[in-house]
């Protein structure tokens, strides 16, 4: 098929070619440009992967009622549907830590932070895969 020398040794170059390309293409793909799993997530997908707790009214050790709602981000979609399936324990764990602070726990920026990871730690406890990224307080209405 290649009689002629000058045809095998420019088959053999654009072969070479080829596969330099192929091998620079892969080496960019893979290991320059960070994937998605390694940067932080976009808004878009902190949206998506968010639950907001319907409003829960409970009283407070002070005889107080506290009216809220929560927003907890979390990890991936798996997890938003295991935790959507663990909504009747979500509002009880809420409940509970609420019912244990009395209405001037609720002053200040330092005890809503103190509120907001403390149910973060005890969502994680409850979570069988994947993990709570942050809660955060939506609504506080304290009669």
């Amino acid at each position: 098929m290649f009689k002629n020398r000058l045809v095998r040794i420019m088959v053999i170059i654009l072969t070479t070619l080829t596969l330099i390309g192929a091998i620079t293409l892969v080496i960019v793909t893979q290991f320059v440009n960070p994937t998605s799993a390694d940067s932080e997530p976009t808004i878009d997908e902190m949206i998506q992967w968010s639950v907001e707790t319907d409003e829960i009214t409970t009283n407070l050790l002070s005889n107080n009622v506290i009216r809220t709602k929560f927003v907890i981000q979390l990890d991936s979609k798996k997890t938003k549907e295991e935790f959507e399936k663990r909504d009747f324990q979500v509002e009880n764990i809420i409940i509970r830590v609420l019912s244990d602070r009395s209405a001037s726990d609720f002053k200040g920026s330092e005890s809503i932070v103190e509120l907001e990871e403390e149910l973060a730690g005890l969502f994680n406890d409850l979570l069988v895969s994947g993990s709570v990224e942050s809660v955060y307080l939506r609504e506080r209405i304290i009669q």
